[in-house]
């Protein structure tokens, strides 16, 4: 880790460290409290530093006992009846890949997080820990997300929550959900730059190395992901190269075959084959990812996003992303916005 500064006389730190309860329970996924427990351990030091008081976190259960992770690692609670709900700042409920059998095993957590979620400032999951929520009545009419893996049984579950299948984190009001797994991350960021500002949240995404702080509504699932996954080493640099040359308007045939070493007609079916799109097709769907994360940009205007992601004009752009999204870049910014 990189060393932060040593902090100033205690008496200039304007209030009380932010409690912030992290609820295990058996078969708790170990980086869904990892993962946003160190984003808030390494703002702590940038808040102090700068006069603030930063957060105090706590690793909790009902029982209070020991709780083992389903990677295997064990970890020492502190029962959440020690706790008094006024001076909880922050709930954290982390995820499980065994959550459906979880909920069914957690009545009294349910029954807590019910209780407590009036009471205290925010609730926030991580992962499948959106469940738990929802089986406390918390989500019922709200936008929420959870790990795309996990959305037809969520959605079967709880038709009255409006699952959000593209974001990797959402704010309702003091409820916060993520998608999967490091995306307790983002949220936590985000969090972060919420009660103490830009400044100590990209300090700490510095921290914690990581790549980029996202914004919620960035897709859980990128396009470089996707493509990955459907097993086309070959084009994986070329992928990269497409999305670093995103403005220029023309990305044809001809310049994508010369990347790799191909004649266009080769190129071009070879592509087809192994990806499922076209060239063009694969080229636009950067371009709207690229699109889309920028939209998050609230005063940044449309017709310059277009330009910079290479559609060329906004009305090009506005057709792209009704045929992909049945939704116009504004509304789009509207929802992703609201």
């Amino acid at each position: 880790m990189v060393p932060t500064p040593s902090p100033p006389n205690a008496a200039t730190i304007d209030d009380m460290p932010r409690n912030v309860l992290f609820v295990a329970y058996p078969d708790v996924s170990l980086l869904d409290l990892a993962g946003p427990q160190t984003v808030f351990w390494a703002a702590s030091n940038y808040a102090r530093a700068r006069g603030m008081a930063g957060y105090r976190c706590h690793t909790t259960s009902l029982s209070g006992s020991p709780i083992a992770t389903v990677e295997g690692t064990t970890m020492q609670t502190v029962a959440l009846e020690t706790f008094d709900a006024r001076s909880i700042d922050t709930v954290v409920v982390p995820g499980s890949p065994n959550i459906l059998q979880v909920a069914r095993d957690s009545a009294s957590l349910i029954a807590w997080l019910d209780n407590v979620a009036g009471k205290v400032r925010r609730v926030a999951s991580v992962c499948s820990g959106a469940f738990l929520l929802a089986h406390a009545g918390l989500l019922n009419g709200k936008r929420a997300t959870t790990h795309w893996a996990m959305f037809d049984p969520f959605r079967q579950l709880f038709p009255g929550v409006d699952l959000d299948p593209d974001a990797i984190f959402v704010q309702q009001q003091n409820l916060w959900t993520s998608a999967g797994v490091t995306t307790g991350i983002d949220l936590a960021l985000a969090m972060v730059e919420a009660d103490y500002g830009h400044e100590v949240a990209l300090s700490s995404a510095k921290e914690l190395a990581v790549y980029m702080k996202r914004p919620g509504a960035q897709p859980q699932l990128s396009e470089i992901l996707i493509t990955q996954s459907r097993q086309v080493p070959v084009f994986e640099a070329l992928h990269q190269w497409i999305v670093q040359n995103l403005s220029a308007e023309t990305l044809s045939v001809e310049q994508l075959a010369d990347r790799v070493g191909m004649s266009p007609r080769n190129f071009a079916r070879v592509y087809k084959q192994k990806t499922g799109r076209t060239p063009a097709k694969g080229v636009e769907h950067f371009r709207l990812e690229a699109a889309r994360r920028l939209l998050q940009e609230p005063d940044r205007p449309v017709d310059l996003i277009a330009r910079e992601c290479g559609f060329g004009g906004e009305e090009r752009m506005r057709a792209a992303f009704q045929r992909r999204f049945g939704l116009s870049p504004s509304e789009y910014r509207l929802k992703v916005n609201r």
